[in-house]
């Protein structure tokens, strides 16, 4: 018994150090600063990690997410958790996640999310997250889809089931990146159904997606949400721009 004991410690430690080798001679590197990632650093370095400019907006609840949609959508909670700057660090992430086939990303920025959401009173608020869809050929040509991504790292962090199939896209809309409020809008409002009814009937829901600007993709997409019967909505954004 002893002896396969430490037959056992020594592969393990074996390993170790042949994993040890392996990231020193083909190391990882940090998504957001391209530095190399230390051991039990996954993805992003603890110092990026320690810069994420956060909004803080979980302790405010009449903060500018809110204060955007107010009158446009009933919510219960509107929150975001990074500021996005023009060339910052949250752009280069998110132009990561998005771009560059690094979905897992999304995973872990949502679950450091989720966390932060968990360890201030938001545990057991929700009872199915949502990722705001993409239209399928979109998400052929990407390989997936970034919020839903996001949306499963905060659902391991929150305990609370995430679900891709409810809500899908119709109509492929072209970019908003140039578009007004009003183009915007106009643009999203009859493009997103709900597949399931029977899913978000008298739930409460947490709708999210990766950034908001105007609103108008979230508002478009929970409105269907709330005339198909959830009982309450939610909506929580990766950044906000």
């Amino acid at each position: 018994m002893g002896s396969n004991r430490m037959k056992s410690n020594v592969r393990v430690q074996a390993l170790d150090l042949l994993r040890d080798f392996v990231s020193l001679v083909y190391p990882n590197y940090c998504l957001g600063c391209s530095n190399a990632l230390f051991k039990g650093e996954e993805i992003l370095c603890t110092f990026c990690i320690s810069k994420l400019p956060k909004t803080n907006y979980l302790y405010d609840y009449n903060n500018p997410v809110m204060l955007r949609l107010q009158g446009r959508l009933r919510l219960k909670y509107g929150l975001a958790f990074l500021k996005f700057r023009k060339g910052g660090l949250v752009q280069k992430l998110l132009h990561q996640l998005k771009y560059n086939n690094h979905p897992e990303l999304g995973e872990a920025l949502g679950r450091v999310f989720g966390h932060e959401m968990y360890e201030n009173g938001y545990a057991n608020e929700f009872d199915v997250i949502i990722p705001v869809p993409l239209h399928a050929s979109r998400k052929r040509a990407r390989g997936y889809n970034q919020s839903a991504h996001i949306a499963k790292g905060m659902g391991a962090a929150l305990k609370t089931p995430w679900d891709e199939s409810i809500s899908t896209r119709k109509v492929n809309t072209r970019t908003q990146t140039r578009k007004t409020k009003t183009e915007r809008w106009h643009n999203v409002e009859t493009v997103f159904d709900i597949l399931d009814v029977n899913k978000i009937q008298d739930k409460r829901v947490l709708l999210v997606d990766d950034v908001m600007t105007t609103g108008a993709t979230l508002e478009a997409c929970g409105t269907r949400l709330l005339e198909s019967g959830c009982r309450e909505l939610s909506v929580a954004c990766l950044a906000e721009a």
